[in-house]
């Protein structure tokens, strides 16, 4: 653990210098340099998990595909996505518009005495085994993942910015981050605040996110890949993922157009066993949205847009009953 931390670190501080700062400097930013180096941190992840994009879950993809791929523009947006966010941009500009929201609200309530919590002090001796602590918070998380997508699923407004997720009909491993901006923003203003609260350190932060998205990516893969029935119930699969994006099934309940669906779980299936929302058949449907292949009854199919603007805009015209 130390060394992989010590390599982090120096992978970092190598970037920080030979690339970020001065850039910073050749923008009049320098006043700001201290949290480019924070930044630094998140551009590093960034990398690591595009090279291991590129480099594990593609071949596997292409060892072992659920699907042809047809639709080679609409995984190129959702590349645009991935880069957006993985590498930072989307993290700068939430800094820049609502970091001090986030730092006037945590210290009105950290004024009130909600102070953070650290779970991993609960228990003697769980601060002196990291990966105990990183998995204690990594569970938590993971279940204040599982109750954002329920409510994605739950409320109209929100599943109006949620469906454009959704709304991708030929899957691979960039479609994680094809989400619409104002959702992101919720979600991301939601993790971060919890986070805060029980007492995620950064560094625990940085890993817990990266760790997340990985899976998050080798769930979206174009993959024909199942753990098993023992594994499906231990760690959330392709399979188990794909059918939570299936056409009907994935994002519907109790009938045509009535939100809901299945396997909302992020990393752990567990949740969705639970609370009853778990679906293990073994199948490898076609994904996407009913409306998008059902005409309504004017013979109309909802349109979600074909590239990045023009699906961020038709998501904002959906949440305002005009899309």
């Amino acid at each position: 653990m130390e060394w992989l931390t010590d390599l982090f670190a120096g992978c970092q501080q190598w970037l920080f210098e030979a690339v970020v700062q001065p850039l910073v400097y050749a923008v009049g930013l320098g006043g700001w340099v201290e949290d480019a180096f924070d930044a630094t941190g998140w551009l590093l992840v960034g990398l690591i998990q595009v090279a291991i994009l590129i480099a594990v879950i593609g071949p596997l993809q292409r060892w072992k595909p659920v699907e042809p791929v047809v639709d080679r523009r609409a995984i190129r947006t959702d590349v645009l996505y991935t880069l957006v966010h993985r590498l930072g941009l989307f993290r700068l500009g939430i800094f820049f518009l609502l970091q001090p929201v986030f730092d006037d609200g945590l210290g009105l309530l950290r004024g009130a005495g909600w102070g953070s919590l650290h779970l991993d002090e609960l228990w003697p001796g769980i601060t002196d085994v990291p990966w105990v602590a990183f998995a204690v918070y990594l569970v938590v998380l993971d279940f204040v993942e599982y109750l954002i997508h329920r409510g994605q699923h739950r409320f109209n407004w929100w599943w109006s910015l949620h469906s454009l997720h959704h709304s991708q009909r030929q899957m691979t491993m960039w479609s994680d981050n094809r989400n619409h901006l104002l959702d992101d923003v919720i979600h991301d203003v939601i993790i971060v605040i919890v986070a805060q609260l029980i007492g995620v350190a950064p560094g625990q932060f940085i890993a817990i996110v990266a760790f997340t998205q990985l899976s998050e990516s080798l769930q979206h893969a174009n993959l024909r890949w199942s753990f098993g029935a023992i594994g499906e119930r231990l760690w959330i699969s392709p399979r188990f993922h794909r059918l939570h994006h299936a056409i009907g099934i994935g994002h519907e309940s109790k009938g045509p157009q009535t939100l809901g669906g299945h396997n909302f779980g992020v990393l752990l299936p567990w949740w969705d066993m639970l609370f009853r929302t778990v679906n293990f058949e073994p199948r490898y449907d076609a994904t996407g949205i009913r409306d998008q292949v059902e005409p309504d009854a004017q013979g109309r199919l909802r349109d979600y847009g074909s590239g990045f603007w023009s699906q961020q805009w038709h998501g904002l015209r959906r949440l305002v009953g005009r899309g």
